[in-house]
Order: C-alpha cells, then structure tokens, then sequence
C-alpha cells in the first residue's frame, strides 16, 4: 500500500474530521485519484465522477438508479424517422460556473455544445490536437466516423446528424464524453494561453463547483447555487483519496467519511450488523477480466491464451476475491442481465495437462516470464489485487509459466497498460449506458486496439464486422443473435480471462440520505446528504 507522508495524512484525517460535523458537509472516501478533470481524455469511472457527476452535464443523462434516459441540458429532442437526425432543444437559463478566474457573461447555448463536440470531431479545430492522449472514448466508440455533422439550427438547437443509424446513440449520449463545456471559457483559455486549466481548473453547469485539488489526498468541491435541477442538499462535498479498502472502512466507522466506495465483500456482512452503518447493494453491470496482449510473443498464439485460460483456477479465484454470492463467474465480456448474452457458451473446464500440452505445442519454453501489471489499493472489480496476482501466478507456474506480477499505482498502471508494455494486466469495465456494444466496441474493437483502450490489442474482422452491423439496428432480436455471434468469435479466439461479474457495495453512515446507487457505478451525489 502507497502511504501518504504523514504530515498530509494528519492534514486529511484533521480536515475529514472538521467537515464531518458541518451538516450540510459530505465527505465520501474514493478508491483512488481522479486523472484530470477534462473528462473528454479519459475513461475511469473515478474520473468521471470527480468531473462528469460533478462539474459537468450532458444534453440527456440516466435517471437516477436505472439506465433510463432522460432530458438534462436538452429538454426535449425528436428523432428523424430513419434515424439519423437528432434535434436537440436546449434547456433557457443553464448558468455555467463562476471562479475566481473566470465570470460568464452569458448561459448554456448551442455554441457551447458545438464546441463540445466538435472539439472531438474536427481535426482543424483549434482544441482539436491540444489533448495529448487524443479522445479515448470518443474514438473508441467510433464516434468520428458516426457523426456527420453537427449543426447550431439557432441558439438553443443543434441538430445532430449522423453517417449512418446507431441504435445506443442516444444512450451514447447520456455518457460522461458528451459532457458540454463552455465555449466562452474555452476561447478565454485559448487567448490566454492557459489551455491546461480545462483540465485543471474545470468550469461546468453542474451541481457541484470546483475549489481544488490536493493530488492524492482530496478533491473539494462546494454546491452550485444556480443548478437547474435545483442547489444540493450538502453545501461543501469533498471526495478523500484513501486506496485501501480497509482505510476507507476505518475512516466511515470513525465518521471521517459518510460514504465509503467499493468495501470488501468479506466486509459487508459486519458492516451490516453495525446499526450506525448501511449497505446500498444492486446488480451492476460491470466485468472482471485479465487482458492478454495478443501483440506479444506467445500471447499472439490462440494455443497460449487457451492454455492460460484452462490453467486458471476461477472458482477458487472467485471465492477467494469475492465470497459467496457476492459475484458471477465471468463467461462472455458482459453480464448475463444485457441483450444478446450468449448461453451457449460455458467456461472450460480447468485441466492442467492440456494447458501444458498447448504450450508445448505452440512452443513456449519451460519457466517462460511473462509481466503481470495490477494496481494497488483495491476497487470493485479487484478486491485484492496482489491475493488475486498471487494466485494467478500459481496457477501458471503449474505449467511452466513464471508470472512478473507488477504492482504499480492505479493511473500508472492505465498509463503503461494503454502503451501495450504488458504481457497481461488485470483490469474491470463497468458499463455507461446498459448497452452490450458499450462492453465490446470500447474495450474490444479495432478502434480501441488502436488507441490502447483495447488492452489486448486484439483487432479481430469478423468481431468488428458483427458488432457495427449490431449498432446499426434497432431491433432487438437482430441484435441479440449478432452478439451472440460476436461473443461465440470471442470466445473462440480468448483474448481475455473474463474473471466474474462482481455485485456492487457502497457502504454509508445510516444517516445518510438521497444517494442512489447506480447499476452503471456512477457515483452522482447531487441528493445526497447527512442528517
């Protein structure tokens, strides 16, 4: 576990504790530090609640605790009959946030969800190349060859019009990359030369403001007064970087935290007994799984991937990490619960002998290395990340292989993972909008084998030609059998462990109230408060 110098630690433990006793104060122990907050460059889900739950809005947005879509910034839309025109009317009177360096001098237009988008879209536009990591999840998500154009019919309407139909489309834009920034502040940055403070020092429409960032320690926020849907219940909200699941449990029991992310389901039947304390508990739709770099040597042999896959204890993995009940086997890239899961496929079954006899076959030496990248800390998907290493790696060294674990902190191992300088590395997805292709296109598409979001840089034509086909059709029941075929390739091929489907815990003070668990594991606390 990465310690915080203890000066800082005192610092963190004595504000904690100051702003706990303040009633309208939250402070929610997070799993680890956000990336930035131009959430447009990146793809965590604690980014995206540091910054797109936060600070940010979106033409639509899910309605709390389902993946139904609602109006936001929008108010309304209509879809053309071949669905290809979407004309969003926008919400009069969204006031954008005031900082000390910046006052707007007007409220949310269809400039600012032009610049928004087209900031993405257009390589000459003048934010275009001024991300340094490019625009992971618009890219991965096929996004500049989806959009055609996108149009400011007058100051509150903007017609999107797209190259061909997308059935999650309007789902797609309910997710954390659409979120709309303001041009005025944009083109301030720009003038002055200070383009980083978009990301340092965002400016939003959400129901909380930015005050600062404390690298590792704590990111505080304070409410927004002007919010459309109304000023937060919690005047001041603070989110305490604290990446061991122990710690945060520590910190809630203390009341140095309200909120507690992600707790070790081994936890969760005490936390339940305590009468100070409570549980949120839904069927999420996350995925637990080890990438395999199919670029690498050996890795880019189906023969090896098989063999690792069938030397891999998962049940043993599985009650070791999570417990019983508290997680799924993982079979296909998604969970059960979305369309087109495929039920025919079942997990081989676990057989050493030919695992050896594959890797043999494809000739890999005996004690071949290969470097095993996991995170510090813990978080939903990975409990335990160093137990769960360990126990991977002594089920290859059952047949011949030496597993290099490597533990490194969170946004670093993201970093390395992306560049594809890992053999395997352990990673989770939770899904953004309740569609199957939000699981497939970013993490398993040639867009994003491309980029590096696809960790295994497997590029597969068959996959890629179903999986377009599927985004293209609204019928359900077409959908459903081309994701089945997509799945059964996947298979076939095994680019991934596909380790469990874990269920989502959120641990609480027993007075707290209005926090809504989200099966999509946004973390939104625009309602939340302690009473």
């Amino acid at each position: 576990m990465k310690r915080l110098p203890l000066r800082t630690a005192l610092a963190v433990a004595l504000l904690s504790t100051a702003v706990s006793v303040c009633a309208k104060s939250l402070v929610v122990c997070t799993e680890a530090s956000p990336e930035g907050f131009d959430i447009v460059q990146y793809t965590t889900a604690v980014t995206a609640d540091a910054s797109a739950e936060t600070i940010l809005n979106r033409l639509a947005d899910f309605k709390p605790g389902t993946t139904d879509v609602e109006p936001a910034l929008a108010e309304r839309w209509d879809i053309s009959p071949d669905g290809l025109e979407y004309t969003f009317y926008l919400r009069p009177g969204v006031k954008f946030h005031s900082s000390d360096s910046f006052k707007p001098t007007r409220t949310l237009n269809a400039d600012d969800v032009l610049w928004s988008f087209q900031r993405q879209l257009d390589p000459n536009h003048p934010w275009h190349k001024l991300s340094l990591v490019g625009f992971p999840y618009f890219e991965s998500m096929g996004f500049k060859d989806l959009l055609k154009s996108v149009e400011k019919i007058d100051d509150m309407t903007v017609k999107i019009t797209l190259n061909h139909a997308e059935s999650p489309f309007l789902r797609d834009i309910a997710m954390p990359f659409n979120s709309i920034y303001s041009a005025e502040y944009a083109d301030q940055l720009l003038k002055s030369g200070k383009t980083n403070e978009l990301n340092s020092k965002p400016i939003g429409t959400g129901p909380f403001m930015f005050v600062r960032y404390n690298k590792d320690a704590q990111v505080r926020f304070k409410a927004n007064p002007d919010y459309f849907r109304g000023k937060p219940p919690s005047d001041v909200l603070i989110f305490a970087v604290t990446t061991d699941s122990n710690v945060r449990l520590q910190k809630l029991k203390a009341n140095e935290c309200q909120i507690a992310v992600y707790p070790k389901p081994d936890d969760i039947a005490s936390i339940k007994a305590d009468p100070k304390l409570a549980v949120d508990e839904i069927e999420a739709m996350m995925t637990s799984y080890i990438a395999m770099n199919t670029t690498h040597k050996y890795l880019n042999d189906v023969r090896v991937r098989q063999a690792i896959n069938i030397a891999f204890d998962k049940d043993a993995y599985i009650r070791a990490l999570y417990g019983e009940g508290k997680a799924t086997p993982g079979i296909n890239p998604y969970p059960p619960t979305l369309l087109g899961f495929n039920k025919s496929i079942e997990n081989p079954p676990r057989d050493l002998d030919k695992a050896r006899a594959l890797l043999k076959e494809a000739g890999v030496p005996e004690g071949t290395v290969l470097t095993f990248f996991t995170r510090n800390g813990g978080a939903v998907t990975n409990p335990n990340p160093l137990v769960a290493a360990q126990m991977l790696q002594s089920d290859l060294a059952q047949v011949g292989i030496k597993l290099d674990i490597r533990v490194m902190e969170w946004g670093e191992m993201l970093k390395r993972a992306k560049n594809g300088e890992h053999d395997l590395v352990s990673a989770g997805w939770a899904g953004d909008n309740g569609d199957p292709d939000n699981f497939l296109t970013p993490n398993l598409s040639c867009d994003a084998a491309k980029n590096g979001e696809n960790y295994a840089r497997w590029c597969n034509k068959t996959f890629e030609d179903l999986i377009t086909q599927a985004q293209a059709i609204t019928d359900p029941a077409e959908r459903s059998a081309l994701y089945e075929r997509a799945q059964a390739v996947f298979h076939e091929d095994q680019p991934w462990i596909s380790v469990a489907h874990p269920k989502l815990f959120n641990a609480r003070r027993s007075n707290v109230e209005g926090y809504i668990l989200s099966p999509l594991t946004n973390n939104n606390f625009a309602t939340t408060q302690v009473k």
